[in-house]
């Protein structure tokens, strides 16, 4: 039996396991006397480990549950190369974490879990490879909301199976009510609890409910993610010590206590790897991909980010004005200083070790976003809203002739494909043709399920808009859902942009809406003449 659980603890678990069956219930007509409801996930590779996760449902709440894993270099699982075993409790929500270790670099594993006499579906993983290394292969999803639509994205990216990683970049669930920003109630996507979630039960229960959609599931067993959080997480528009969308006075509490819940509730039921506690709760890291690339997760949202500028808007097409003091004010950071610090020193130490790539995975788009020129801006939540602090990092990557930069980026709910640099409205420091005054490159991925403009010619009509009066902006697409695929070699990143058919009901039909390359060394975007050729493809998991 277990000591010092808290009724804190158990109601968060018992409301984990009310979402789970009714969940259940719902999508399967009866309830399953199933152990691994919530499917299985891997995350984090590197060269010799990766976390294996999964959630325990118990039978009873104060049961200590005994779960055993494996790993094997076959979809049959004979060819073991660890096993082990974990207990799992209401402390943890019964979720189970495993950093499987003395791995071989570069190579696909499968894996299950046992708990409760039930095995687990079966999932597989890969490893990072090392050495030189000529070619990698990722998705990029972010922006999944549940009452939205359904997750035929998740379903597509599940098929890939030459994707080395699924880098998910930010708002995997989403903090709202239904109808508050998506109605679920046809689709039978209610939001669980009903309510905008505010305490560890509450966030509990909403991830608990994500991960019984059976095709974030699927994605989750084909392939590991590498994932970081954005707003939604944990609230909107949230900055380190605040969220637009955080109210005490309405009862939600207080927010330092709200930001814990939600970060706990994250860690447990994501397959990220822990750092030790720490109260800005780091998320923010590095993998390497051999010679070839190194990937730099960033948190552009609560380890340090100052509160979003109150400034005004001119109106509501002018956006706001790029004079703000607030906006331009150097002491001000996204990041964080330290997180600033530890960026540089990652970029300059990948250029130094002869990396062919660098890849920034984050929230909010880099690329400046203006109707007028630069003299006003459509967002102050983006990096436009801390211009001296994307200086800096432009500055950072000038000073020390890093190229070969790829910005990898959700949040926007659309398509955009960038290039960067400090003021693409003076000629005398950027030409879109010669690519002059370029640091680096922006792909910006669409929604799983949350919305862009969702008029289609209104859509159409403001990116074209925006495309006529930005020319570092060499695509835009505001409607669709989907998701960008990379292929990287050693001569140039393509970035694929394929869309889902529909999100209304369940189809696998997608298209390839544009394709973009930034070649090694010319630190600049071109359109591609097709999508990017499918790699030597593992079998998937059983």
């Amino acid at each position: 039996m277990l000591t010092s659980v808290t009724r804190r603890d158990f109601i968060a678990a018992a409301a984990a396991v009310a979402a789970t069956t009714s969940t259940l219930v719902r999508a399967h007509g009866q309830e399953r006397n199933d152990a691994f409801v919530h499917g299985v996930a891997s995350g984090d590779p590197l060269q010799d480990r990766v976390i294996l996760w999964t959630r325990v449902t118990p039978k009873k709440l104060h049961d200590d549950v005994d779960v055993k894993w494996v790993i094997a270099k076959d979809p049959s699982l004979k060819r073991v190369v660890a096993a082990g075993r974990e207990r799992t409790d209401i402390r943890r929500d019964f979720t189970v974490k495993v950093d499987a270790d003395g791995l071989e670099p570069g190579r696909i594993y499968y894996y299950q879990f046992t708990a409760n006499g039930d095995r687990s579906p079966i999932g597989r993983t890969r490893t990072l490879p090392q050495g030189r290394v000529d070619a990698a292969r990722l998705a990029l999803a972010s922006c999944s909301n549940l009452p939205y639509g359904l997750f035929n994205v998740y379903a597509l990216i599940a098929r890939r199976n030459d994707l080395d990683a699924v880098l998910h970049l930010g708002d995997y669930v989403y903090e709202y009510a239904n109808a508050q920003y998506g109605d679920g109630t046809l689709l039978d996507r209610v939001p669980m609890p009903d309510r905008e979630i505010v305490s560890l039960a509450d966030y509990r229960q909403r991830h608990a409910q994500y991960k019984t959609d059976p095709d974030l599931q699927d994605a989750h067993r084909q392939h590991p993610f590498i994932c970081v959080w954005d707003d939604h997480e944990i609230t909107n528009d949230s900055w380190t010590d605040g969220a637009e969308n955080h109210n005490e006075d309405a009862g939600e509490g207080d927010y330092a206590v709200r930001k814990r819940a939600a970060i706990r509730a994250y860690f447990e039921w994501m397959p990220v790897r822990e750092f030790e506690w720490r109260p800005k709760s780091r998320i923010f890291r590095s993998f390497r991909v051999g010679s070839l690339l190194d990937l730099i997760m960033l948190d552009t949202r609560h380890f340090g980010r100052a509160q979003q500028s109150g400034v005004p808007p001119i109106s509501p097409t002018a956006g706001y004005p790029a004079n703000d003091p607030t906006v331009n004010d150097p002491t001000r950071s996204l990041l964080g200083l330290e997180q600033e610090s530890w960026l540089d020193e990652r970029l300059v130490h990948s250029q130094q070790r002869g990396a062919k790539w660098r890849l920034l995975g984050q929230q909010v788009m880099m690329a400046q976003l203006s109707p007028s020129g630069g003299q006003t801006l459509f967002s102050l939540d983006q990096w436009d809203g801390y211009r001296p602090a994307r200086e800096r990092l432009f500055s950072t990557l000038r000073d020390n002739n890093i190229d070969n930069v790829v910005v990898v980026t959700g949040d926007i709910h659309s398509s955009w494909a960038n290039e960067l640099t400090s003021n693409p409205w003076n000629p005398a420091s950027y030409d879109p043709v010669t690519g002059k005054g370029i640091v680096g490159v922006e792909f910006v991925t669409p929604g799983v399920t949350s919305p862009g403009i969702e008029n289609p010619v209104e859509a159409a009509q403001t990116a074209a808009f925006i495309r006529s009066v930005s020319p570092h902006m060499k695509f835009a697409e505001l409607n669709k859902r989907g998701y960008v695929l990379l292929d990287i070699d050693r001569e140039r990143v393509q970035a694929d942009f394929w869309h889902a058919a529909t999100i209304a009901e369940k189809s696998r039909v997608e298209t390839l809406a544009a394709a973009f390359v930034t070649e090694a060394g010319a630190n600049r975007l071109v359109p591609a003449l097709s999508a990017s050729a499918a790699r030597d493809a593992s079998d998937p998991a059983p």
